[in-house]
């Protein structure tokens, strides 16, 4: 599946034209996406980086999940073309916040593809409950000359804010049985 993120209306992009993110599932308790942002001859990436767990990504280019079952709790993943990444778990809207156990630490790839950027990584779900699922796909998203635009499926009235739940505009149905 394809979904097209929508820029903010308060934050235009210079020279970005479009973020579109490919959703997979492989199995109950992985979901595999790729961020495709274009062009991307503009934008401000942070260094490459080993691996790790680090928090404050939104404050470059950065890709985001939110993840939330039945009840107010969710989850956050970040993903950063530097490779680092964080995972966060809510007890409801921005309250309550802690990092994620993760039985898996999420991989992040960076390509480039006729003139477009490809981040993409594979995400345990196992945190996130066994029924149906909604979720948020978000971009911050920084060009070369400072300017930041904020993107999502949907955005709610006034400043970007993807913990809002309408931004969580995507419907995973729960699993099936093996």
């Amino acid at each position: 599946m394809i979904a097209s993120l929508v820029r903010h209306a308060d934050t235009p992009a210079r020279r970005i034209e479009t973020v579109e993110v490919a959703i997979d599932r492989p199995d109950p308790d992985t979901l595999a996406l790729t961020f495709l942002v274009a062009p991307a001859a503009h934008l401000n990436l942070p260094e490459p980086a080993s691996p790790s767990r680090t928090d404050g990504l939104w404050k470059r280019t950065c890709f985001e999940l939110f993840v939330a079952g039945a009840g107010e709790r969710y989850l956050e993943f970040n993903l950063s073309p530097s490779s680092r990444w964080a995972a966060y778990a809510f007890d409801r809207y921005r309250t309550g916040m802690r990092d994620l156990p993760m039985a898996t630490d999420p991989q992040v790839e960076v390509t480039t593809r006729a003139g477009a950027i490809a981040v993409r990584a594979a995400i345990d779900l196992t945190g996130a409950g066994a029924g149906p699922l909604t979720i948020g796909l978000s971009a911050v998203i920084e060009e070369d000359d400072g300017t930041r635009s904020y993107w999502a499926l949907r955005h709610p009235p006034g400043a970007p804010d993807f913990h809002h739940r309408d931004c969580f505009a995507l419907e995973l149905p729960a699993p099936e049985a093996p």
